[in-house]
């Protein structure tokens, strides 16, 4: 028993050095080959938690032949207990919160619409200009033509009404008076 559990330990920590070497590489490679783990049932099984709980079954099962004076099917019991343990312990607090955190740069041109942003280059009543948005942790430049027909001149805070052909069309967005 002794064998597989170190066979289990090395292989854990191997699964580690690599994909700490070679993840992104790899993560490129085998694009989307598991994306069917990834469902309702099997949300759960992600190679970071089965392979940990392989690492800590190894490490624990080395462990407690060496220095317990437990029997051999005492000390398998007690690894898969604490695989298992260590496996429910890094998806709910690593994996999970890492999950929930993900997000995305991009957005839809329909995502604009109601957006404050500013006037970089001069929209002339009839014509295109280009306006500055915040999205997100950036800012997005985009091509516009006024909403009204009216020039908008730069700097001025302009709101996009409609997204036409990816084109915003904005208005002037009146301040309020202090």
């Amino acid at each position: 028993m002794l064998e597989l559990y170190w066979g289990l330990l090395i292989t854990g920590v191997l699964f580690a050095l690599v994909t700490v070497v070679f993840g992104d590489l790899l993560s490129s490679a085998i694009d989307g080959m598991f994306d069917w783990m990834s469902g309702d049932v099997l949300h759960y099984l992600q190679p970071m938690v089965l392979f940990s709980g392989l690492t800590v079954l190894g490490g624990s099962g080395i462990l407690l032949t060496k220095y317990s004076p437990l029997a051999a099917a005492a000390v398998l019991f007690l690894s898969l207990l604490a695989a298992v343990l260590s496996g429910t312990l890094i998806f709910f607090l690593y994996v999970k919160p890492m999950q929930n955190t993900e997000n995305s740069l991009a957005f839809s041109m329909q995502d604009l619409v109601g957006r404050i942003g500013e006037v970089s280059v001069p929209i002339p009543a009839q014509g295109c200009g280009e306006v500055v948005m915040q999205m997100g942790g950036g800012v997005t430049n985009q091509i516009a033509e006024s909403f009204d027909g009216n020039s908008i001149e730069a700097g001025a805070r302009v709101v996009t009404v409609e997204v036409k052909d990816g084109t915003l069309f904005v208005t002037r967005l009146d301040e309020p008076k202090l």
